[in-house]
């Protein structure tokens, strides 16, 4: 009997549990071969989500995830890659803290794995630290992947004044992208 993975977002979780699974992996291979910053934007429940677990699990060189699949036979090395996974869904947003909980919360995780510094004060240079030190400790560029990005702009619709404040909070958390460049994988990955 069939298994569909009705509103299954994990990867991991898909394959381990023997879940119908269309093969994309030739594209995502060949996407990561020209990478560079990807915004992904289709309609709601069209597969951004597994999408996103898929190129973590890539990214981590889960190779025993893909068996059986295109990329199997496309992938020669595995390499992993230190990931930053934000998924903003997480949150209600209903009020200004609740992002800045949030992101703390994702940069406490972080930095238990890659450090901080007592002179990072905000969001900002947190995240930038921890690219920075991630990329340093592993040899490796960082890949970053975002999803549900737009969630507390779309949850602030209506209060002009809690939408203003998400969107310059994530402005300026984003904008660590620009300085933090030579950290973060972009181009081809073929070492």
């Amino acid at each position: 009997m069939m298994r569909y993975p009705i509103g299954i977002q994990s990867f991991e979780k898909l394959r381990t549990n023997g879940y119908v699974y269309v093969d994309k992996t030739a594209l995502v291979y060949r996407m990561t071969r020209d990478m560079s910053c990807y915004f992904l934007s289709r309609p709601r429940r069209f597969g951004k989500s597994l999408l996103v677990s898929t190129l973590e699990a890539y990214f981590l060189g889960r190779k025993e995830l893909f068996k059986g699949l295109a990329i199997e036979q496309l992938e020669t090395e595995w390499v992993k890659y230190p990931v930053l996974h934000l998924d903003l869904n997480t949150g209600k947003y209903d009020k200004e803290a609740d992002l800045d909980d949030f992101l703390n919360d994702s940069l406490a995780q972080w930095e238990q794995v890659y450090g901080s510094s007592p002179t990072e004060v905000n969001a900002e240079l947190r995240f930038k630290g921890v690219i920075r030190r991630a990329s340093e400790q592993t040899g490796k560029q960082v890949v970053v992947l975002v999803d549900e990005y737009d969630k507390p702009l779309l949850n602030s619709i209506g209060n002009e004044t809690l939408h203003d404040a998400f969107r310059n909070t994530l402005k300026a958390f984003f904008s660590v992208f620009k300085s933090t460049d030579d950290y973060i994988i972009s181009g081809s990955i073929r070492n």
